[in-house]
Protein backbone atom coordinates (compact mmCIF):
# COMPACT_ATOMS: atom_id res chain seq x y z
CA UNK A 1 0.00 0.00 0.00
CA UNK A 2 1.19 3.55 -0.67
CA UNK A 3 2.16 5.22 2.60
CA UNK A 4 3.48 8.60 3.74
CA UNK A 5 4.79 9.61 7.15
CA UNK A 6 4.56 13.15 8.50
CA UNK A 7 6.19 14.91 11.44
CA UNK A 8 3.93 16.58 14.05
CA UNK A 9 4.05 19.88 12.15
CA UNK A 10 2.75 18.20 8.94
CA UNK A 11 6.04 17.94 7.03
CA UNK A 12 6.60 14.81 4.92
CA UNK A 13 9.52 12.76 6.23
CA UNK A 14 9.03 9.42 4.46
CA UNK A 15 7.32 7.91 1.40
CA UNK A 16 7.44 4.20 0.71
CA UNK A 17 8.18 2.78 -2.74
CA UNK A 18 4.51 2.09 -3.45
CA UNK A 19 3.67 5.77 -2.91
CA UNK A 20 6.46 6.86 -5.23
CA UNK A 21 5.45 4.39 -7.95
CA UNK A 22 1.72 5.18 -7.72
CA UNK A 23 2.33 8.91 -8.17
CA UNK A 24 5.17 8.60 -10.68
CA UNK A 25 7.63 10.36 -8.35
CA UNK A 26 11.22 9.53 -9.28
CA UNK A 27 12.94 11.13 -6.28
CA UNK A 28 11.47 11.22 -2.77
CA UNK A 29 13.66 14.23 -1.95
CA UNK A 30 11.30 16.33 -4.07
CA UNK A 31 8.75 15.98 -1.26
CA UNK A 32 10.59 14.98 1.93
CA UNK A 33 11.24 18.03 4.06
CA UNK A 34 9.54 20.27 1.47
CA UNK A 35 5.88 19.22 1.40
CA UNK A 36 3.54 20.02 4.29
CA UNK A 37 0.12 18.40 4.22
CA UNK A 38 -1.28 21.07 6.55
CA UNK A 39 -0.37 23.76 4.01
CA UNK A 40 -1.69 22.05 0.89
CA UNK A 41 -4.65 23.92 -0.67
CA UNK A 42 -5.38 20.95 -2.96
CA UNK A 43 -5.93 18.65 0.04
CA UNK A 44 -7.98 21.32 1.79
CA UNK A 45 -10.21 21.63 -1.29
CA UNK A 46 -10.86 17.87 -1.41
CA UNK A 47 -11.17 16.99 2.26
CA UNK A 48 -11.38 20.24 4.19
CA UNK A 49 -8.56 21.52 6.39
CA UNK A 50 -10.27 20.42 9.60
CA UNK A 51 -9.84 16.73 8.71
CA UNK A 52 -6.06 17.03 8.77
CA UNK A 53 -6.07 19.26 11.85
CA UNK A 54 -7.98 16.53 13.71
CA UNK A 55 -5.42 13.90 12.71
CA UNK A 56 -2.54 16.07 13.92
CA UNK A 57 -4.39 16.60 17.19
CA UNK A 58 -4.28 12.83 17.65
CA UNK A 59 -7.53 11.54 16.16
CA UNK A 60 -7.59 8.47 13.89
CA UNK A 61 -9.25 9.46 10.60
CA UNK A 62 -10.75 7.11 8.00
CA UNK A 63 -11.97 8.55 4.70
CA UNK A 64 -13.51 5.85 2.49
CA UNK A 65 -13.51 6.00 -1.30
CA UNK A 66 -11.94 9.44 -1.68
CA UNK A 67 -11.53 10.80 -5.21
CA UNK A 68 -7.93 12.03 -5.39
CA UNK A 69 -6.68 13.84 -8.54
CA UNK A 70 -2.97 14.07 -9.23
CA UNK A 71 -2.78 17.43 -11.04
CA UNK A 72 -1.38 19.22 -7.96
CA UNK A 73 1.88 17.20 -8.22
CA UNK A 74 2.34 18.48 -11.75
CA UNK A 75 1.52 22.03 -10.68
CA UNK A 76 4.18 21.87 -7.95
CA UNK A 77 6.81 20.45 -10.34
CA UNK A 78 7.15 17.16 -8.46
CA UNK A 79 6.31 15.16 -11.60
CA UNK A 80 6.50 16.15 -15.26
CA UNK A 81 3.44 14.26 -16.46
CA UNK A 82 0.58 12.45 -14.79
CA UNK A 83 0.76 8.62 -14.58
CA UNK A 84 -3.03 8.71 -14.23
CA UNK A 85 -5.80 11.29 -13.88
CA UNK A 86 -7.09 10.34 -10.44
CA UNK A 87 -7.65 7.44 -8.08
CA UNK A 88 -10.39 6.24 -5.77
CA UNK A 89 -8.89 5.16 -2.45
CA UNK A 90 -9.62 4.61 1.20
CA UNK A 91 -7.41 6.98 3.20
CA UNK A 92 -6.37 6.40 6.81
CA UNK A 93 -4.58 8.98 8.97
CA UNK A 94 -3.00 7.22 11.94
CA UNK A 95 -1.34 9.27 14.72
CA UNK A 96 1.53 7.58 16.57
CA UNK A 97 2.43 8.68 20.07
CA UNK A 98 5.65 8.72 22.08
CA UNK A 99 4.18 8.78 25.56
CA UNK A 100 2.01 11.91 25.62
CA UNK A 101 3.79 13.49 22.65
CA UNK A 102 2.63 13.09 19.06
CA UNK A 103 5.56 11.52 17.21
CA UNK A 104 4.24 10.95 13.68
CA UNK A 105 1.11 10.80 11.57
CA UNK A 106 1.07 7.93 9.09
CA UNK A 107 -1.13 8.24 5.99
CA UNK A 108 -2.03 4.90 4.38
CA UNK A 109 -3.82 4.61 1.03
CA UNK A 110 -5.92 1.59 0.02
CA UNK A 111 -6.27 1.89 -3.76
CA UNK A 112 -9.69 0.94 -5.12
CA UNK A 113 -9.67 2.31 -8.67
CA UNK A 114 -7.25 4.23 -10.90
CA UNK A 115 -8.53 6.45 -13.69
CA UNK A 116 -6.38 6.78 -16.78
CA UNK A 117 -6.70 8.98 -19.86
CA UNK A 118 -8.33 12.33 -20.45
CA UNK A 119 -9.91 14.13 -17.46
CA UNK A 120 -13.35 13.88 -19.08
CA UNK A 121 -13.02 10.10 -19.34
CA UNK A 122 -11.80 9.83 -15.76
CA UNK A 123 -14.83 11.80 -14.60
CA UNK A 124 -17.16 9.73 -16.78
CA UNK A 125 -15.81 6.52 -15.22
CA UNK A 126 -16.22 8.01 -11.76
CA UNK A 127 -19.81 9.01 -12.56
CA UNK A 128 -20.65 5.50 -13.78
CA UNK A 129 -18.95 3.92 -10.75
CA UNK A 130 -21.14 6.07 -8.51
CA UNK A 131 -24.39 5.37 -10.42
CA UNK A 132 -24.04 1.72 -11.45
CA UNK A 133 -27.09 0.66 -9.41
CA UNK A 134 -29.29 2.91 -11.57
CA UNK A 135 -30.36 2.29 -15.15
CA UNK A 136 -27.66 3.36 -17.58
CA UNK A 137 -28.26 6.87 -18.94
CA UNK A 138 -25.73 7.92 -21.59
CA UNK A 139 -27.10 11.47 -21.65
CA UNK A 140 -26.63 11.87 -17.90
CA UNK A 141 -23.04 10.60 -18.11
CA UNK A 142 -22.24 13.00 -20.96
CA UNK A 143 -23.85 15.89 -19.11
CA UNK A 144 -21.80 15.17 -16.00
CA UNK A 145 -18.57 15.72 -17.96
CA UNK A 146 -19.84 18.53 -20.23
CA UNK A 147 -19.64 16.57 -23.47
CA UNK A 148 -22.23 15.71 -26.07
CA UNK A 149 -23.45 12.14 -26.14
CA UNK A 150 -21.62 11.39 -29.39
CA UNK A 151 -18.38 13.07 -28.27
CA UNK A 152 -18.36 11.07 -25.05
CA UNK A 153 -19.04 7.81 -26.92
CA UNK A 154 -16.20 8.28 -29.40
CA UNK A 155 -13.68 9.66 -26.89
CA UNK A 156 -14.48 6.95 -24.33
CA UNK A 157 -14.15 4.20 -26.93
CA UNK A 158 -10.91 5.70 -28.23
CA UNK A 159 -9.37 5.92 -24.76
CA UNK A 160 -10.61 2.69 -23.18
CA UNK A 161 -11.44 0.35 -26.06
CA UNK A 162 -15.02 -0.05 -24.81
CA UNK A 163 -18.16 2.10 -24.82
CA UNK A 164 -19.59 3.82 -21.72
CA UNK A 165 -22.43 1.28 -21.70
CA UNK A 166 -19.96 -1.62 -21.76
CA UNK A 167 -18.03 -0.03 -18.88
CA UNK A 168 -21.32 0.29 -16.98
CA UNK A 169 -22.17 -3.36 -17.67
CA UNK A 170 -18.78 -4.51 -16.38
CA UNK A 171 -19.15 -2.44 -13.22
CA UNK A 172 -22.68 -3.69 -12.54
CA UNK A 173 -21.75 -7.32 -13.16
CA UNK A 174 -18.83 -7.03 -10.74
CA UNK A 175 -21.25 -5.88 -8.03
CA UNK A 176 -23.78 -8.60 -8.87
CA UNK A 177 -21.04 -11.23 -8.62
CA UNK A 178 -20.13 -9.85 -5.20
CA UNK A 179 -23.75 -10.20 -4.04
CA UNK A 180 -24.02 -13.69 -5.52
CA UNK A 181 -21.09 -14.74 -3.34
CA UNK A 182 -23.25 -13.95 -0.31
CA UNK A 183 -25.04 -17.26 0.25
CA UNK A 184 -27.55 -15.58 2.59
CA UNK A 185 -29.08 -13.91 -0.47
CA UNK A 186 -31.15 -15.63 -3.13
CA UNK A 187 -30.26 -14.92 -6.76
CA UNK A 188 -33.35 -12.70 -7.00
CA UNK A 189 -32.25 -10.74 -3.91
CA UNK A 190 -28.70 -10.38 -5.19
CA UNK A 191 -29.98 -8.82 -8.42
CA UNK A 192 -32.55 -6.69 -6.61
CA UNK A 193 -29.89 -5.13 -4.39
CA UNK A 194 -28.04 -4.17 -7.56
CA UNK A 195 -31.10 -2.52 -9.10
CA UNK A 196 -31.90 -5.34 -11.53
CA UNK A 197 -34.25 -8.26 -12.05
CA UNK A 198 -32.73 -11.74 -12.24
CA UNK A 199 -35.30 -12.63 -14.89
CA UNK A 200 -34.97 -9.37 -16.79
CA UNK A 201 -32.81 -7.98 -19.56
CA UNK A 202 -29.67 -7.60 -17.46
CA UNK A 203 -29.68 -11.31 -16.61
CA UNK A 204 -29.13 -11.91 -20.34
CA UNK A 205 -26.29 -9.37 -20.30
CA UNK A 206 -24.79 -11.22 -17.34
CA UNK A 207 -24.83 -14.51 -19.25
CA UNK A 208 -23.47 -12.91 -22.41
CA UNK A 209 -20.51 -11.34 -20.59
CA UNK A 210 -19.69 -14.17 -18.18
CA UNK A 211 -20.73 -17.21 -20.20
CA UNK A 212 -22.89 -18.37 -17.28
CA UNK A 213 -26.37 -17.77 -15.96
CA UNK A 214 -26.46 -16.16 -12.49
CA UNK A 215 -27.35 -19.53 -10.96
CA UNK A 216 -24.55 -21.26 -12.83
CA UNK A 217 -22.14 -18.63 -11.53
CA UNK A 218 -23.31 -19.18 -7.97
CA UNK A 219 -23.00 -22.95 -8.33
CA UNK A 220 -19.48 -22.54 -9.72
CA UNK A 221 -18.43 -20.95 -6.44
CA UNK A 222 -18.99 -24.27 -4.67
Amino acid sequence: MPMEVFSPDGTAIFLNKAALNHNGIKDASLLIGKYNILHDPACDAIFGHEVFERAFRGEVIAWPEAYVPIQSLVDRGVIDEKPHEAAIMDIYLLPLWDGERLAYVICVFNLKQVYQGFPEIARAKEYIDNHWVEKFDAHAVAGAVNLSDSSLYHLFKQQTGITPKEYYNKAKIAHIKEKLRDKSLTVDEAFSRCGSDSRGRFAKTFKKMTGMTPMDYRNSLK
